[in-house]
């Protein structure tokens, strides 16, 4: 029954706009799948679906898009083309990117083999990066933001 639910969720976040968890209860009651929120909560986990930007502007549920190997050069592109400001206090790095791209800028410096970075957390338009000691941040804003005439 899981796997065939599983399924279905897959199916509808791919063909409709589902912007909430009781949206997704509904449209799963609806397709014969008699569901509880807590059971959508651990499905959405397991099928590590995340938030997008729907056609109307309004976040939906979508299913991540297979990730591939992240070059420092396809991150610095897609910074130029958002980046507002960086800070930096010690080991933590604050990136301000446009509205709406924190997410994304965030998942290709997770998917990013960077020595000394121990993880990202993103809002809608600010990444906080935790770095191992100051001297990895350091490095990090250099490669990211400094090298090659970036940003």
């Amino acid at each position: 029954m899981k796997e065939k639910r599983h399924m279905r969720i897959k199916e509808l976040v791919s063909q409709q706009e589902i912007e909430t968890q009781e949206e997704l209860v509904k449209a799963l009651e609806e397709s014969g799948f008699p569901v509880t929120q807590a059971t959508i909560s651990r499905d959405i986990k397991e099928l590590q679906l995340i938030k997008v930007v729907g056609s109307s502007g309004r976040y939906k549920y979508a299913i991540p898009v297979a990730t591939s190997v992240v070059t420092v050069e396809a991150l610095r592109r897609k910074l130029t083309d958002v980046f507002i400001t960086q800070s930096r206090a010690q080991n933590l790095i604050v990136i301000k990117v446009m509205p709406g791209n924190a997410h994304s800028i965030a998942a290709m410096l997770d998917g990013l083999t960077q020595h000394g970075l121990l993880g990202t957390i993103a809002g809608d338009d600010t990444i906080l990066m935790v770095c191992q000691d100051e001297p990895s941040a350091m490095d990090l804003v250099d490669l990211l933001l400094h090298q090659s005439g970036s940003v």
